[in-house]
């Protein structure tokens, strides 16, 4: 590929943007992102193009995506909570049909776009996969929603012509975690002491390196209209504390609180804390338990066949968070040291996907 194609990425800040961000630019790419207000940390210091702009105005995207070869749409409104219905609406759903679209008009040859796991079906027990049909009538979050609604808007843009392609993310976890995400909060307060008690479960971790990698290689490899999960491994909260423990040097926290007692306790609150802090979601809520005591699984099979995506390391990626929270200050001053190599490794998937 040239190095003068310019591509864009939307969601250049969060979790997933800033470390496809830094993949690009290792690679020599010229990048453009579209930048919604202040750009924060996440950016700094990045030889990037910034657009100013907000996904639901169809002319700033139509700007950011014009002259673009490539675009790499990983922006959306995240939220477990069952709040900000019509913002998570506008973001994600409304806001993915404005860059389709506009890539539509400008002729880009290839949209990745990034997925959620949680907008594909899935049966208690069985590896899901990219076939899994998603069933409407549950109990659904707002953003889960809009995530099976952009992906609808893939498969229109890709009736009409469009090369565009679904990179399904799983529960992210690794370095330049700005916001930072649930799963880095979970390190932080592990991490600073603030941890003291835990709702057991499991979930599909991706490790950050592989999370970018999936999507570059669905950007060379994958096939148009397609749909391909990425995950590095399932794991157990217990597993994932362990983890935790042993790049933070403390030991996991003995209060196990059961799930059901949590989420009655999530549900009993939720009300008030909307009230009193409505911009603050809180760590644990009932959705958030409800994805815990799913222990849903994926199959990235396809990924590996199809891409060749080969899923790497939880326990790495838990080490790079660390250390990236430790050199940005937040870990207090006693644990603020970038660890060794984790000591205790668990079992890594086989690339098949998991058992």
């Amino acid at each position: 590929m040239k190095g003068a194609e310019m591509i864009l990425v939307t969601g250049a800040t969060g979790h997933l943007g800033a470390n496809l961000v830094r993949g690009l630019l290792a690679e020599g790419r010229e990048v453009r992102v579209l930048v919604r207000g202040e750009a924060g940390p996440a950016l700094d210091g990045l030889a990037v193009h910034r657009v100013p702009g907000d996904l639901r105005d169809p002319e700033a995207v139509g700007r950011a995506v014009t002259g673009c070869e490539e675009v790499y749409h990983c922006a959306a409104q995240v939220s477990t909570a069952n709040g900000g219905k019509r913002e998570i609406y506008e973001v994600n759903v409304l806001g993915s049909h404005h860059v389709l679209a506009a890539a539509w008009r400008a002729d880009v040859r290839r949209v990745v776009v990034t997925g959620s796991l949680s907008a594909t079906g899935w049966r208690r027990g069985v590896p899901s996969t990219e076939e899994d049909l998603f069933y409407p009538f549950g109990q659904h979050t707002p953003y889960t929603v809009s995530k099976v609604l952009m992906e609808h808007e893939c498969a229109k843009a890709a009736a009409r012509g469009l090369d565009v392609v679904v990179a399904t993310s799983t529960a992210i976890i690794g370095p330049h975690d700005y916001l930072p995400s649930r799963m880095g909060r979970l390190l932080l307060d592990f991490a600073n002491g603030r941890l003291l008690a835990y709702v057991p479960g499991g979930f599909e971790f991706v490790s950050a390196t592989d999370v970018v990698a999936g999507h570059l290689l669905a950007m060379r490899h994958g096939s148009a209209g397609r749909k391909y999960l990425l995950s590095t491994q399932y794991h157990t909260v217990d597993e994932m504390l362990d983890l935790y423990g042993e790049v933070c040097d403390r030991p996991r926290p003995r209060l196990r609180v059961p799930p059901a007692v949590m989420s009655g306790v999530a549900r009993a609150v939720a009300p008030a804390l909307s009230l009193l802090v409505p911009h603050h979601e809180p760590r644990l809520t009932p959705a958030a338990v409800g994805f815990l005591r799913s222990q849903r699984r994926a199959d990235c099979s396809r990924a590996v066949s199809e891409l060749g995506y080969r899923p790497t390391s939880v326990a790495r990626a838990v080490e790079q968070a660390y250390a990236c929270f430790a050199r940005r200050g937040l870990i207090g001053r006693r644990r603020a040291v970038v660890p060794p190599p984790l000591r205790a490794r668990l079992p890594r998937r086989r690339p098949t996907g998991p058992s």
